[in-house]
């Protein structure tokens, strides 16, 4: 029986320093039976984060913490737990919840390997605005018996749910569709080879009104020019959306950050966009030269950032004030870049106190750090404390979380800094040798 921590880690030292299969038939028996282990240490992890819900629950009672302030920051530590966001980590506790108090037979099926933990997850997902009966009895249905599980795909079992629940409660059905509606919204995020991927979440009859919309125009217009079909959709979308004569032609503000010697084109290093990540010294001096090359209002301004030699750490900025000053809250956000919590990686929404300002924290670039909005609230509950390790190793932040766990965040060094020791000529000349 495993029962301490110290047994699961002596398991993972024992299937890291497993040999390779002989044989292709041993090879897919092991990825057989590695795919079910995979799904049993998803349902323990499951056990294991009701069962702290459970004790914190009962702690927080007994101290007498107000039943509105109960469970704060209990998502964003789950998520350092499991090296992932708090918006995942809230995923993994609702997950939990749901395993073990609502659905027992989807529970089954992932501790015996018949489910995967994505496939759990559809079940999950799929009933979470149902009545708690209703959720049970489709958990029932769909997962009582083993043999309906076999072969089926991820859109099969959720075209299946999705019947079940149209079926078993049209009302709640309905309920949702109008609580959706409200979500709408338009996101971006990176994609491959300087791209982004924008992203609308609208209500069917809209999304698709959109989409048809772009698609005629495409169809009338292709094989007038070079641009293909999807093109001329992409193009069209951002000519209607600012208004702009042409695709091309983006008068918004960009944030490139870059090395003096990447703007000089002394070196090939990457440069960073923000609100994006990395991009190619080409790219990004391109950027700069059509932003002096424009007309009109477009225009290119640069602003000088100082990083420390030693470790590459922006140098610091003081001011005296509570709300941190526009200029140093720009400082604290280009210097984190994101969310300053472990395996975080969200945008930064919010500067704040490392030491709240309430116990003497100073306003300034070593006290401040730039957070999401959920690490912000996180900090705030009983048993969270931000320490500033002040040292010649740039700006650590020393974070321990109400269960004792310590983490250490480490701001990145600026844009375009090399360590001594790592020459971007050796690692050139590495990648020849590895490549040959």
């Amino acid at each position: 029986m495993i029962e301490k921590a110290t047994d699961l880690h002596a398991l993972v030292a024992q299937l890291s320093s497993a040999a390779a299969a002989d044989s292709q038939e041993e090879a897919f028996a092991r990825l057989a039976a590695l795919e079910e282990i995979k799904a049993v240490c998803a349902a323990a992890q499951a056990r294991e984060t009701a069962q702290i819900d459970q004790l914190r629950q009962t702690d927080e009672m007994q101290r007498g913490v107000p039943k509105s302030r109960q469970g704060r920051g209990l998502s964003s530590e789950i998520g350092l737990a499991r090296k992932a966001s708090p918006t995942r980590g809230a995923q993994y506790l609702g997950f939990a919840r749901a395993l073990v108090h609502e659905m027992p037979h989807t529970r089954g099926a992932l501790e015996s390997g018949l489910l995967t933990e994505w496939r759990a997850t559809i079940l999950v997902r799929e009933t979470a605005y149902l009545t708690r009966e209703t959720r049970t009895e489709i958990d029932r249905l769909m997962c009582a018996d083993p043999q309906t599980l076999v072969g089926v795909s991820d859109r099969e079992l959720e075209a299946s749910v999705k019947k079940r629940a149209y079926e078993l409660d049209p009302a709640a059905v309905v309920g949702r569709i109008g609580k959706a509606q409200k979500d709408r919204r338009v996101s971006v995020r990176p994609a491959p080879d300087v791209m982004t991927k924008l992203s609308a979440l609208l209500p069917m009859a809209q999304g698709i009104s959109v989409y048809a919309s772009l698609k005629t125009h495409a169809d009338s217009v292709v094989g007038g020019d070079e641009r293909t079909h999807s093109q001329i959709m992409a193009d069209t979308l951002v000519e209607r959306v600012t208004g702009q004569a042409k695709a091309a032609a983006v008068p918004i503000a960009v944030n490139v950050v870059m090395s003096e010697r990447t703007l000089l084109g002394d070196s090939n290093e990457a440069a960073e966009v923000d609100g994006y990540g990395p991009v190619p010294a080409h790219v990004a001096r391109r950027l700069i030269a059509d932003g002096f090359e424009a007309d009109g209002d477009v225009a290119t301004s640069i602003r000088r950032l100082y990083a420390r030699p030693s470790d590459g750490s922006l140098v610091s900025m003081d001011a005296k004030s509570r709300c941190f000053p526009k200029a140093l809250a720009h400082f604290i956000k280009m210097r984190d870049r994101f969310c300053r919590v472990d395996y975080c990686g969200a945008a930064i929404e919010e500067i704040d106190h490392a030491l709240p300002h309430r116990l003497g924290g100073a306003t300034d670039a070593e006290n401040g750090d730039g957070l999401c909005r959920a690490h912000n609230r996180a900090k705030e509950a009983d048993g969270w404390s931000f320490t500033v390790h002040r040292s010649d190793g740039g700006h650590v932040i020393d974070i321990v979380t109400p269960s004792g766990q310590g983490h250490a965040s480490s701001a990145a060094a600026a844009v375009g800094f090399r360590f001594a020791h790592d020459s971007l000529v050796d690692a050139r000349l590495r990648a020849a040798i590895n490549a040959a």
